[in-house]
């Protein structure tokens, strides 16, 4: 350290070596920062910048080397080998610029294998030009100083590009230059410090070397040229940083739409925004630079998109992965940069592609089942009846219809009902031949076109395959309630020869399958026309019956025997057709439950009933029949609930009557609901006991009010037999579970004998009072003496004991 100080401090011109100084710091600033601009070029306008720092980089440490050696004042004439001299420009040239190469190229680090290499060139340019120094004498070097020269430019050399090239700013760049210039100072002086002239006289200065007066022009002529390089660097600056300012302000509104945009030079990317950069999977510095035929794989995209400006066309985007994106491209010409630039906004298109192949799928298909719609149906059947007609075969059309699914949908709830759908669909359609379709028509609609058929029995084994393959699966994968499914056939030419009347024949054929009970098949007759069509005339009146005013209820008394008192009356249902006249209930109400009209029907019929027996007088039950329907609908005790507080009916004077076979379809849910209804103190009557199920265990699995035991066995009661028997043994039963029994359709004094003998609780039927307005039974309902038979039985009872 003390012979480098003495070198500096009293061999040196102190001015020059500030000179030298200023020069290597100017010089290392412009190395720098041309050096970032090597980093954001591409092509060859990057290796013209690289050429441009490299001379900025190696005429600095000439020109220092060289000032400094200027500044040296060894006492004794001086010259320089002109060959050498110009060789160590060269060298230094070179080996930074190969240094400063590798810091650009390589990532990680590259930055610091770049700058140890320029340090190794400093050293390679400090001694090749003091091997051009001539003196009347020879030179000796210090071998630990020389290796500390080396060591010096060479480690602060490989700390000086990484810091330099960290951030794109005027701190690091100042830290980068200053740790430069400190690697080429530290190493020259270093090494001058390792140099020890010994003087020879005998030694004479070569005539051709060049003396240090035109030494000085030459690194005047090459300082010049640092200064105008710095100058173009800090103007280059300059243009960068306005530049990066107006491309971060567009990028950050651009990064506000929500499309994907760039600006483009040419062909050549200026910016772009982050919805671009995430579209391509690219940050958006790596796409600056690249040329758009990078991205578009519509290789003539300049001829067909930049010739028309403000016009959207649909293109093919190239993502990092070498997938292609669909997207739309619109351009427009804008000012960037004080040049004229093309800005392109893209369009991600993906989502509406899928969304209009989604369409075009739906357009011909079912989107629960997957299966062909109505649409590709009728279009196949259309072609089917022609070519059957020209070949002279046979085509059938298979209408299939589930049985109860609207239950299940009930039941089970929609999902469920969705999943059995499928499930069918998968099922029947895998059993199909290839040149057989399955169609979805709707809801639990289904058809099946079979074409080429030599006889029209090859439907009917096609309909008995199905049902058979039901039959063997049982229960439904999905759900607990069985699937079983009705079939109508028509026969083309046979039954039609056009697609609408085969459709209608099909169908005809379906409700027929339906009537005659459910899970078969029929084949279209003529005679089928008529009563379908007289069915769908009684639906479509029906489904106006409550607008119009036709319902109406009438009233039939319920009677104590022993008391011989009414204690309510039973609401019964009644149609007045405006042509038909009385419709029977047997007719209108199972189509009721067919179509789900009885879901209405039933409240209208239950709130009108509460709102009658809420103006009686007297604490008189009003007994309403439910259908299963009702029961296993999820909402039927909140209507209950609502139409006992609207009406202010009390809930212990409504009595709703479910039958055995309500409960057997769904057991579990039908007592969840009725025990939502029983706690709002509303009774339950089992009615008709004895023609369904007649179960015990439903008696025991739910506490009843009443038990009603079916006409059918009352009108026997009196001749003895089975009927007796079977009446005596529910009297019994009722005894014994503390339950009253109501005998329905009692007709005669002999049938109110035996019942009042037999201890029965209460009756109903026409020898008691027939259905009829609740006007009728005023007195009774608002006060007056009780009709009491007690006489009647009395005397009939004398009678027989005469006889």
């Amino acid at each position: 350290m003390y012979a480098v100080f003495n070198c500096i401090a009293y061999e040196h011109d102190l001015r020059l070596v500030g000179l030298a100084a200023v020069i290597c710091a100017l010089a290392s600033y412009t190395a720098i920062s041309l050096l970032h601009h090597v980093r954001t070029s591409s092509g060859h306008m990057r290796r013209a910048w690289l050429a441009v720092s490299a001379i900025s980089t190696g005429f600095g440490v000439w020109a220092t080397h060289f000032i400094a050696m200027l500044a040296f004042s060894p006492g004794v004439p001086t010259a320089y080998n002109i060959a050498l001299t110009g060789l160590s420009l060269v060298a230094a040239i070179l080996l930074t610029g190969a240094g400063l190469a590798v810091a650009v190229s390589i990532a990680g680090a590259g930055a610091w294998l770049g700058g140890a290499m320029v340090g190794g060139g400093i050293a390679a340019m400090h001694y090749t030009g003091m091997a051009a120094f001539e003196i009347p004498g020879r030179i000796v070097w210090d071998p630990i100083l020389v290796a500390a020269s080396i060591a010096l430019g060479g480690l602060i050399g490989a700390a000086a590009l990484p810091v330099g090239l960290r951030e794109d700013n005027v701190k690091w760049k100042i830290l980068g230059a200053l740790l430069l210039t400190t690697a080429i100072c530290s190493h020259h002086f270093t090494a001058m410090g390792a140099a020890k002239i010994i003087f020879d006289p005998a030694i004479e200065l070569s005539g051709t070397a060049l003396p240090p007066g035109l030494l000085a022009i030459a690194v005047a002529f090459a300082s010049f040229i640092i200064v105008v390089l710095a100058l173009g660097g800090v103007a280059i600056e300059i243009r960068a940083r306005r530049r990066k300012l107006e491309t971060d302000l567009m990028r950050g509104a651009a990064n506000a739409t929500f499309e994907g945009l760039l600006v483009c030079e040419g062909t050549t990317i200026v910016t772009v925004n982050d919805n671009f950069a995430a579209l391509i999977g690219c940050s958006a510095d790596s796409v600056v630079g690249a040329k758009l035929e990078q991205y578009f794989a519509d290789t003539d995209i300049s001829r067909t998109f930049f010739d028309h400006p403000n016009q959207s066309i649909e293109g093919t985007l190239v993502h990092f992965d070498g997938s292609k994106i669909p997207v739309e491209l619109i351009q427009r010409s804008i000012d960037f940069g004080g040049k004229p630039h093309r800005a392109v906004a893209v369009r991600d298109l993906r989502a509406r592609k899928e969304a209009e192949k989604h369409i075009r799928f739906l357009a011909h298909y079912d989107a629960l089942t997957r299966l062909p719609n109505r649409v590709s149906f009728n279009k196949k059947l259309d072609q089917e009846i022609e070519v059957a007609l020209a070949m002279g075969r046979r085509l059938a059309v298979l209408c299939l219809d589930l049985d109860r699914f609207k239950e299940v949908n009930d039941l089970c709830g929609h999902a469920a009902g969705d999943r059995a759908l499928q499930s069918f669909a998968k099922r029947i359609g895998g059993m199909l031949d290839e040149n057989q379709m399955l169609a979805r028509l709707g809801g639990d609609e289904f058809a099946i076109i079979a074409p080429g058929l030599s006889l029209p029995t090859g439907a009917g084994r096609i309909a008995e395959t199905i049902l058979e393959a039901l039959q063997s699966v049982g229960a439904n994968m999905e759900i607990d309630t069985p699937i079983a499914v009705s079939i109508g056939i028509a026969i083309c030419p046979d039954d039609a020869t056009d697609r609408h009347a085969l459709l209608s024949q099909a169908d005809t054929a379906l409700y027929r399958a339906k009537n005659e009970g459910r899970g078969t098949y029929r084949y279209f007759d003529t005679s089928m026309g008529a009563a379908l069509r007289e069915r769908r005339l009684l639906e479509h009146d029906l489904r106006n019956a409550i607008a119009r005013g036709e319902l109406r209820l009438v009233y039939q008394p319920e009677k104590n025997i022993r008391a011989g008192k009414v204690v309510g009356f039973e609401a019964l249902l009644r149609w007045r057709h405006p042509t038909r006249g009385e419709v029977s209930p047997a007719e209108f109400i199972p189509i009721a439950e067919d179509t789900g009209l009885i879901l209405q029907i039933g409240e209208w019929v239950l709130r009108t009933a509460c709102r009658e027996a809420a103006t009686w007088t007297q604490p008189l039950t009003v007994a309403v029949n439910v259908s299963a329907v009702q029961i296993h609908n999820a909402n039927f005790a909140q209507v209950v609930h609502e139409i006992l507080f609207e009406t202010g009916l009390s809930p212990g004077q409504l009595e709703l009557e479910i039958t055995e076979t309500a409960l057997v379809r769904d057991l579990n849910r039908a007592l969840a609901t009725l025990r939502r209804i029983k706690m709002l103190g509303v009774r339950i009557a089992m009615d008709d006991f004895g023609t369904g199920y007649s179960s015990l265990a439903n008696l025991r699995a739910f506490p009843f009010d009443k038990i009603k035991i079916d006409g059918s066995f009352i009108k026997s009661v009196d001749s003895g037999g089975q009927a007796a028997a079977i009446v005596r043994s529910v009297l019994g039963l009722g005894r014994g579970l503390n339950l009253p029994v109501l005998a329905e359709g009692v007709e005669t004094s002999a049938e109110l004998g035996f019942l009042e003998s037999e201890l029965c609780d209460e009756a109903q039927g026409y020898l008691l009072g027939k259905p009829a307005d609740i006007e009728s039974y005023r007195r009774l309902t608002h006060g007056g003496e009780a009709i009491d038979e007690r006489p009647a039985v009395i005397e009939l009872k004398a009678k027989v004991s005469s006889m």
